[in-house]
């Protein structure tokens, strides 16, 4: 018998035993269909963090020069925390040593932030996060505008009174008229709106559009840090990795020296690139991916056990028909063969059975929850391997016992 007979025959048993093939198939489609689930919302989470969260917060091939990581995915013990308080804060004294010392091929800017009321005559005052920014801010976040334009070279030298605005900002304060050329109030003091940056997006329900820019030297800054020349970072870019790699050091040297720390003495201040602030996320996706395979593996080998049992059944009413085949010529391995391919063809039936509903499951996950998914191939590949070889392995033992029977024996069964 060929291979596609087999396949053949195995279909028109599902077809022709509904009931039988349901028990057969359920313990390999539920597995599948988990596998395919967690490890979509696992990997659509691991894509979200990476180009959504992080990235939002960090561009490429950059690092932040802070007292302390800005990212903390894991958070830390309460040592590390009191550690990071006692380090030295980032000053305005400390840029020019690190800028000039930058290699060629990057771009920098200093910036300062925090969460402060900006008051407008068209509605209510807001707390907003509020950023005092210099140098090429607007290039290296790749942020634009959908009206009104970025601040001009003179505006950031001078700290003009001028603010570029988020989407969600024009919302709340300008509801019905142009913010262009109108007024926030910022301590006090009255900005003048000349961009609206384009739509960011939100995640976690967070919004990333609910923001006002400022150039750093505008009063501003020091609503947002207290303590007089101080900043809460500064950001490199390089064109590629590995001028990255020579930047962070050229700062490193610079600011250990700044803060003279002997060697052997452990660095007091934080260059975080993005791969380092997914790093402790990257070691629990992982984890997560591990769980996401091993777990659904009890439904497959409940699977296993039924299909297994169902084949012992099957092998078993169709003794008859095994004597007839092997009298009529039939090889122990043409009927080893029969019976391995039917097993592995109503798994794998039940691994893309459970495939289809684990998409249907995920599409359903990121529709009625926050969480985002993201069909991995692999998993595809790997359900269908699954799929296919439990049916085999569970199949092995009654496929041997219909090979070993005798065919006088098998024709005197009825």
């Amino acid at each position: 018998m060929s291979w596609l007979e087999a396949i053949r025959l195995a279909l028109e048993q599902i077809r022709a035993q509904k009931l039988k093939s349901f028990f057969t198939l359920v313990g390999v489609t539920i597995g599948v269909m988990f596998l395919i689930a967690v490890v979509s919302v696992v990997e659509g989470m691991g894509n979200y963090m990476q180009n959504e969260l992080v990235g939002k917060l960090m561009a490429p091939h950059s690092f932040e020069l802070r007292r302390f990581p800005d990212i903390n995915i894991g958070g830390g013990d309460d040592e590390t925390w009191n550690e990071y308080m006692h380090r030295p804060r980032i000053t305005e004294d400390d840029v020019h040593p690190v800028t000039d010392a930058l290699p060629g091929g990057t771009r920098w800017y200093m910036m300062s932030e925090d969460r402060i009321q900006i008051e407008s005559q068209y509605a209510r005052p807001q707390k907003l996060m509020t950023f005092a920014v210099s140098g090429d801010y607007f290039s290296i976040k790749h942020l634009g505008v959908t009206s009104g334009r970025i601040f001009t070279d003179q505006e950031l030298e001078t700290g003009s009174l001028v603010v570029v605005i988020g989407e969600d900002t024009k919302t709340h304060f300008f509801p019905t008229v142009d913010p262009i050329g109108r007024a926030v109030k910022i301590g006090g003091v009255p900005y003048t709106v000349v961009g609206v940056a384009e739509k960011q997006g939100r995640s976690f329900g967070m919004s990333w559009d609910a923001f006002i820019i400022a150039p750093y030297r505008a009063p501003l800054h020091r609503l947002l840090n207290r303590e007089r020349g101080v900043i809460d970072a500064l950001v490199v870019q390089a064109a590629n990795d590995q001028i990255l790699v020579e930047a962070q050091e050229r700062v490193r040297q610079v600011m250990r020296a700044r803060h003279k720390l002997h060697p052997g003495r452990a660095d007091n201040f934080s260059e975080q690139t993005p791969e380092a602030a997914l790093a402790f996320w990257n070691k629990i996706q992982g984890y997560l991916v591990a769980a996401a395979v091993v777990l659904p593996a009890i439904g497959l080998v409940v699977g296993a056990i039924v299909i297994m049992n169902i084949m012992l059944v099957a092998v078993a009413e169709r003794t008859h028909e095994i004597g007839i085949r092997k009298a009529l010529g039939a090889r122990r391995s043409d009927i080893l063969s029969q019976f391995l391919i039917e097993a592995g063809t109503l798994s794998t039936f039940g691994g893309a059975l459970g495939i289809a509903l684990g998409m249907i499951m995920a599409g359903a996950i990121t529709k009625f929850t926050f969480m985002p998914v993201a069909i991995a191939p692999w998993s595809i590949v790997v359900g269908l391997a699954l799929g296919a070889g439990v049916g085999i392995v569970s199949g092995v033992y009654p496929a041997a016992q219909a090979s070993r029977l005798d065919p006088i024996d098998a024709l005197r069964k009825e």
